[in-house]
């Protein structure tokens, strides 16, 4: 029950050549390559069009897969004349359509939700909420806790309510609820 600053402190004390080594944020199990460059070699690109979130048509994407919700670079769209300086985030794809759709500005409305939907839930007691509690969500790594209300729902996913509007809420991953320093389980997104 100790904190990963402690750990290296440990890990130093000790003489173990890990206790300074960089965190990793990637995907483990692909190893040292390029995310983009896994992905082609596995999955079929389908390019398509990128849209601002008020339905313009500004440029191209090289495949949905390579984007994220709240993604800013690799985008290919910056500089544009009439639109100004701030940067461009991915807001949300259409997959029916093949559309990127962007927002400008860390602070696009867009970027935002209220609350989300967890199904494929596992719960610690094997049980999870039976009735309508506050709790704690991490919907990213690293992340602070984020206040909400978990609601179960008869078709045994679980709806989330935020106290505050949360950025880049990313349908796919996961969702993992706390009461305290408890954790209770969690689900995907």
């Amino acid at each position: 029950n100790i904190e990963k600053p402690k750990v290296r402190e440990i890990a130093e004390q000790q003489g173990l050549i890990t206790h300074d080594k960089k965190d990793s944020t990637g995907i483990c199990f692909i190893g040292e390559r390029k995310f983009k460059d896994f992905l082609a070699k596995y999955l079929p690109a389908q390019p398509g069009i990128i849209e601002t979130a008020e339905g313009e048509e500004i440029g191209e994407h090289e495949g949905l897969m390579y984007h994220t919700l709240g993604q800013r670079k690799g985008l290919h769209i910056g500089g544009m004349r009439d639109f100004g300086d701030a940067p461009w985030y991915v807001v949300d794809k259409d997959v029916g359509r093949n559309v990127l759709i962007v927002g400008q500005g860390s602070e696009h409305p867009a970027l935002f939700s209220k609350g989300l939907v967890a199904n494929q839930l596992h719960w610690v007691d094997r049980k999870g909420p039976q009735s309508p509690l506050s709790l704690t969500v991490k919907t990213r790594y690293r992340q602070q806790d984020i206040s909400c209300r978990v609601e179960p729902m008869p078709d045994g996913n679980i709806k989330v309510l935020f106290e505050q509007p949360q950025k880049a809420v990313t349908p796919g991953q996961s969702a993992v609820f706390y009461d305290g320093q408890q954790c209770l389980g969690g689900g995907i997104i």
